[in-house]
């Protein structure tokens, strides 16, 4: 339980990036997931615009600071990787 007027303050902050940072986080798994599914359906052109909506969001989530900045890189990575090994 916060005793100062601070603390309460930092209690709140924290609600509100906890709330923030999941639902981005959230969001960018769900694409990822969907990206990896289409890569595993085979049809390259549909997994491409996937993956690019994949890094996006990756991109995005890391500048924010939601996701760190070397697992967003990891993640893209891989499933680029993934897609040119069905594009051959």
């Amino acid at each position: 339980m916060a005793n100062h007027a601070s603390a309460e303050k930092r209690n709140r902050q924290r609600i509100q990036r906890t709330a923030r940072n999941r639902a981005i986080t959230s969001s960018v798994h769900t694409v990822v997931k969907k990206a990896r599914a289409a890569i595993a359906g085979g049809d390259a052109k549909s997994a491409a615009e996937k993956v690019k909506e994949a890094s996006q969001a990756l991109a995005r989530a890391a500048s924010k600071g939601s996701l760190h900045a070397r697992t967003a890189s990891r993640v893209t990575s891989r499933i680029e990787s993934a897609l040119s090994k069905i594009g051959r």
